[in-house]
């Protein structure tokens, strides 16, 4: 049996909190995202805020924290993984992850930290690789690892296979538009480039045993 694996770290009303501050950001920029502003969007007190989340960087984190949690990765014990299950845990994970890059949300955070990598002290960047890409990277991985388990993948570094993953399905989709090229994709647009994605990394990476026609 598989289990989604995301990550529940914040409660209903913090989830909404969150919602808040990115819709902020989306509609204000970097200069509406202040604790006094984020209070007043979601209703609640700057001290709930601080309690919850620290200072403003510690609401950035949990932004971005909050917005890899929406990419979805099934997990599933190796010995219960099938050739099907493995290629539809894949796509769904495939699926989620342009459908949250290609968001004005992932657009404003990383337009943001692109913004700010010339100034000293900004933490940005670090930030979302380390709480959003990397974070889903590991989930991701554990999908992987199960199925070269299972026999189904072959690979010598997890975290290489996990990058040609990652590079089959993003491909220049995000640089694109990160520099404003309005792509107008759809759901099904997406759906479509995630299989051609999974299968394209299944032919790569599958094990005959993952090939085998029935």
């Amino acid at each position: 049996m598989s289990s989604l694996s995301t990550q529940p770290e914040f409660s209903p009303r913090q989830n909404a909190v969150l919602d808040s501050a990115l819709r902020l950001l989306v509609d204000g920029g970097e200069r509406a995202l202040t604790t006094a502003g984020v209070a007043r969007a979601a209703n609640c007190s700057k001290e709930s805020l601080y309690k919850w989340f620290g200072d403003r960087d510690g609401i950035l984190s949990a932004m971005i924290g909050y917005q890899a949690s929406k990419v979805r990765t099934l997990e599933e014990r190796a010995e219960t993984l099938t050739v099907d299950s493995l290629r539809a845990h894949l796509v769904v994970f495939a699926r989620d992850l342009l459908d949250v890059l290609s968001g004005d949300v992932s657009l404003a955070l990383n337009r943001l930290a692109i913004g700010q990598a010339s100034r000293d002290g900004s933490h940005l960047g670090q930030m979302l690789q380390e709480r959003g890409r990397r974070q889903i990277g590991k989930r991701a991985g554990g999908l992987l690892d199960a199925g070269r388990r299972a026999g189904l993948l072959r690979f010598d570094n997890g975290e290489e296979a996990y990058g040609m993953l990652y590079g089959l399905v993003v491909t220049d989709l995000h640089l694109r538009m990160l520099l404003g090229e309005d792509m107008k994709l759809t759901k099904q647009d997406f759906s479509r480039r995630a299989e051609r994605a999974v299968d394209a990394f299944l032919d790569l990476c599958g094990t005959k045993k993952q090939t085998a026609k029935p």
